[in-house]
């Protein structure tokens, strides 16, 4: 199997492959930031569900080429463009966290393709009508986003050399993160297991450049070049209702406008807890 694709324009895409290599396809899209070796079910678990697991690399993270000024929307070609080179007609998409609209632009803009979508913890676009984007957010969360829309050089001046000290110390970002985090959420990511992939992912995304992290967070907040409205496949919607990154309103607000729909909202759970409950999320993307 091959470690890369090439896009249409010339970029380098890091793929990763997990699970029956004859099994149901399912890409699965990363956090922010995050790399194609993300938190994912046991290779048993996937086996044994007949899935075939499929990451890659958002450009500017990893082992993958960065696409300047990209919109949420254009993650359909690179997915496209992966799912050609594994020769793959139909499969289905889940995204977590800052994975999540994409996973949405994936069930937009291929609906012939995409078989079934789940978004976990996600975020609403940024001009969503009627929602108060930035209520429940945590303050940290609030300065970076609306520091990446009034004044994205200032981002970028930002996430540079906090990208390096990750890079170096990726413990540093689950430190800085820990005051926002609920009891719940803590023993999450204090699970030896857990912890190890989740460090493993933040130095694989950074180490070679801090411009995915940038051109994630400027393309969330930008225009994300579809209407979730428009999603003619079946969606499933899970969140935490504690949850202080992606605050579930914003879920709730997703819920109204797509069609085909299921949200589940966990009342005690928050932004980690979508690490647990993606095995059952992965059952229903299976079962369609």
């Amino acid at each position: 199997m091959p470690d890369h694709v090439r896009t249409a324009d010339g970029r380098r895409l890091r793929i990763e492959i997990a699970g029956d290599p004859r099994g149901r396809p399912v890409f699965l899209l990363h956090g922010m930031p995050g790399s194609r070796v993300g938190p994912r079910p046991r290779s048993l678990f996937l086996y044994q569900r007949g899935a075939r697991l499929i990451s890659y690399d958002r450009p500017g993270y990893g082992g993958s080429d960065r696409r300047p000024g990209r919109r949420v929307a254009d993650v359909a070609e690179d997915v496209a463009r992966v799912a050609d080179a594994l020769g793959l007609d139909r499969f289905a998409v889940a995204g977590r966290s800052g994975g999540a609209p994409h996973a949405l632009a994936c069930a937009a803009l291929m609906p012939d393709r995409v078989t079934r979508a789940a978004a976990m913890v996600g975020l609403a676009p940024r001009d969503a009508r009627g929602l108060n984007w930035f209520a429940g957010m945590a303050p940290s969360n609030v300065t970076e986003f609306r520091t990446a829309v009034s004044d994205p050089e200032r981002f970028a001046a930002h996430i540079i050399p906090r990208s390096a000290r990750i890079r170096d110390d990726p413990a540093r970002l689950l430190e800085e993160l820990r005051a926002d985090l609920t009891a719940d959420d803590r023993l999450i990511v204090s699970d030896n297991t857990v912890r190890s992939m989740l460090l493993r992912n933040y130095r694989e995304a950074l180490g070679t450049s801090p411009y995915g992290w940038i051109d994630d967070a400027l393309a969330l907040t930008g225009p994300w070049g579809f209407d979730p409205a428009s999603i003619k496949v079946p969606v499933l919607l899970w969140h935490g209702q504690e949850d202080v990154f992606s605050p579930a309103s914003h879920s709730a607000w997703l819920a109204e406008r797509i069609p085909h729909v299921t949200a589940v909202l966990e009342p005690s759970a928050a932004h980690f807890a979508a690490l647990r409950a993606l095995p059952r999320v992965l059952e229903w993307l299976l079962s369609g």
